[in-house]
């Protein structure tokens, strides 16, 4: 989605959604002429509101908040990469 849907769907203002891109709590893709922003971005930023203006988290809470979601999700992928080369791996020798 474009930057103006995103700020509609988000409920954030232009300048807000520019402070979060430059400390890179959002990066939406580069595509085109204007930044595209997925679901999982709208998600992100519904998020860092929501952990900002509902639960009082600072900036620098924020940040790691988001580093360690991060890291949480990678893991995730990673385990999920693993079950299947096993599973895959269980069938052919089996």
């Amino acid at each position: 989605m474009e930057i103006q849907e995103f700020i509609t769907r988000s409920h954030l203002d232009a300048a807000t959604l520019n402070v979060w891109i430059d400390e890179e709590w959002l990066i939406p893709l580069a595509g085109g002429i204007a930044p595209q922003f997925s679901e999982a971005d709208l998600a992100r930023a519904r998020l860092i509101r929501d952990l900002k203006l509902d639960l009082g988290v600072n900036d620098e809470g924020i940040a790691i908040i988001l580093h360690l979601l991060d890291q949480l999700h990678g893991l995730r992928s990673l385990l999920r990469d693993i079950h299947a080369t096993e599973t895959d791996r269980a069938k052919n020798s089996g």
